[in-house]
């Protein structure tokens, strides 16, 4: 009778057929808010001019203040790795770290600053700074819908929200233009893990779950968002042109 032993040379031969997925870096629903958020300001960018584009705009707007508010909420009552806390921590580091570069000029080598500290650090301040310019964007554009600024007359509401919104465009254009420059420098594509939520190696994932439902939920609601707007919009969030032309007629030949 043959023993157990008589298999193990050729299992041992034999390949392995599956490879390691990668470790799990990004949960589902910070990828799902990052990728909304990201059409969502793209979208209310291109339809800022334009009467025909009001509605739309007005409502990727307001899509763009909920996922906000929903980053704030998953920060604070969310998973560890998505606390905002965490964010705020590694933006604290930034004095201890400039002092390492200055330590470093000092002297005949800069080998004792860590720069993909540095890296990290910048890409912090970049998306810090893309949450706090939702909230200005946001509020000016509310008020300028709801023509707040004829309180003090003119329109300097609308000038506010225009510097925003080219603020924001600014940041946003920086953090793209960091994520090309951190793959170029690390060989690796940096901006494949907000896709995929994962990287390559083995090891423990720092993401324990993934949370698909949550995302699930979070694309829903705004598609849900949308199309109720959509329903609330005499004509539409994308009108007909000759629906814009009448209307626009009939405004002037009001004023006649």
């Amino acid at each position: 009778m043959p023993s157990a032993t008589t298999c193990q040379p050729a299992e041992a031969g034999r390949s392995p057929t599956t490879t390691a997925p990668g470790r799990l870096v990004t949960d589902a629903p910070t990828r799902m808010y990052h990728w909304l958020l990201a059409l969502s300001f793209v979208g209310a960018y291109l339809t800022a001019d334009g009467e025909r584009w009001r509605a739309l705009h007005v409502t990727l707007g307001y899509t763009m203040a909920g996922l906000l508010a929903f980053r704030v909420l998953y920060g604070v009552f969310g998973p560890r790795h998505a606390r905002l806390g965490l964010m705020l921590r590694r933006l604290g580091s930034a004095p201890a770290w400039l002092r390492s570069i200055a330590q470093a000029f000092r002297q005949p080598t800069i080998q004792g600053v860590n720069w993909r500290q540095g890296q990290n650090l910048v890409m912090a301040v970049a998306v810090v700074a893309l949450l706090a310019l939702i909230v200005p964007v946001t509020l000016s554009g509310y008020g300028t819908y709801n023509e707040w600024g004829q309180v003090l007359g003119g329109d300097w509401l609308e000038e506010v929200h225009e510097f925003f919104g080219e603020a924001l465009l600014a940041v946003v254009l920086g953090h793209m233009a960091l994520i090309a420059g951190m793959s170029l420098l690390r060989r690796k594509n940096q901006a494949l893990p907000m896709l995929t939520g994962r990287v390559d190696g083995a090891g423990p994932n720092p993401v324990k779950r993934n949370h698909a439902w949550l995302a699930a939920l979070l694309l829903v609601s705004v598609v849900a968002f949308g199309r109720w707007e959509w329903q609330q919009s005499p004509n539409g969030l994308i009108p007909a042109q000759g629906t814009t032309q009448r209307a626009s007629d009939r405004h002037h030949g009001q004023g006649d």
